[in-house]
């Protein structure tokens, strides 16, 4: 199966959003839990769906990084934004600007014009 670069970074920030909106709903969560009217609900729901999502963009970030060839420090970088909240769409803008995902015009560049 051959898979697109371009189909690469479109899964890498879908799963980069995802991630950075659970770990958001987990945050109001625990403070709706520790702060708020102490109910755990939000936490209930949220923690185990932000756990997938980080799951899964670990495995975005090093599929990406196998499949478009990133260094070590890329890739490293890529991880740690799953720390702070909205990090990973820091890491995916930085990684947009720096070539490492290829972006709507740098797929377009490459495909092939019809000859005239």
């Amino acid at each position: 199966m051959n898979i697109s670069p371009r189909a690469t970074a479109v899964v890498f920030r879908a799963v980069a959003i995802a991630e950075a909106v659970t770990w958001i709903g987990l945050l109001a969560g625990m403070y709706v839990k520790y702060l708020g009217s102490g109910s755990e609900a939000g936490v209930e729901f949220f923690g185990p769906v932000h756990g997938g999502a980080f799951v899964l963009y670990v495995a975005a970030t090093l599929a990406a990084a196998l499949h478009l060839r990133w260094n070590l420090w890329a890739v490293l970088l890529a991880l740690a934004a799953s720390v702070p909240p909205f990090g990973t769409l820091a890491a995916d803008r930085w990684l947009h600007r720096t070539g490492r995902l290829p972006g709507r015009r740098q797929a377009q560049d490459r495909s092939p014009r019809p000859a005239a």
